[in-house]
């Protein structure tokens, strides 16, 4: 039987670190890390679905998928930036944020949540093709696609907006 989105979801929605996504924008400015991530997450299941894989499957992806952006700092502020002017060169471009948020997110969120390594290795890799981590999983591959979905709409979405307002088009 297929879980639910809201089963497979719950304990991550309501931790209140992940709560704290809601204060980071992301694509564009009316666009927060956590409104992305459910997306991802809700595309990402979609995609699993479809695809007809196994039950467990479908809950390990999905939760992936919520959590692949949760390396919980804005890359914007002025404190990334100092981190930056570290490195010169291609390190200080491997070390931009598309770059390095991945493991990052991985990382943090194996603190908060229980995952498995497939789950992690899915988070690690979900900037394929930016990032040099190949998605090793079904499951990753998933993220991967889903994440690029969800971006290039949000992106789409940020970019006609900025537009109409500089026109005074209405939304």
């Amino acid at each position: 039987m297929v879980p639910s989105f809201e089963s497979a979801t719950a304990d991550i929605l309501a931790h209140p670190v992940f709560d704290d996504c809601k204060n980071l924008i992301h694509h564009g400015v009316d666009n927060s890390v956590y409104d992305h991530s459910v997306a991802t997450a809700r595309m990402a299941y979609r995609m699993a679905c479809a695809l007809g894989v196994p039950a467990e499957e479908i809950i390990s992806v999905t939760r992936a998928a919520l959590l692949h952006d949760f390396f919980g700092y804005d890359w914007r502020d002025e404190w990334f930036k100092r981190f930056l002017r570290r490195y010169r060169g291609v390190r200080r471009l491997t070390h931009m944020h598309a770059f390095v948020h991945g493991p990052l997110a991985a990382k943090r969120a194996s603190r908060y949540f229980a995952l498995t390594d497939k789950q992690r290795q899915a988070i690690a890799a979900h900037m394929f093709p930016l990032s040099p981590i190949l998605p090793r999983s079904r499951e990753a591959w998933i993220v991967t696609t889903a994440d690029k979905v969800v971006a290039a709409k949000e992106m789409t979405q940020c970019v006609y907006r900025t537009v109409a307002r500089a026109m005074l088009i209405p939304d």
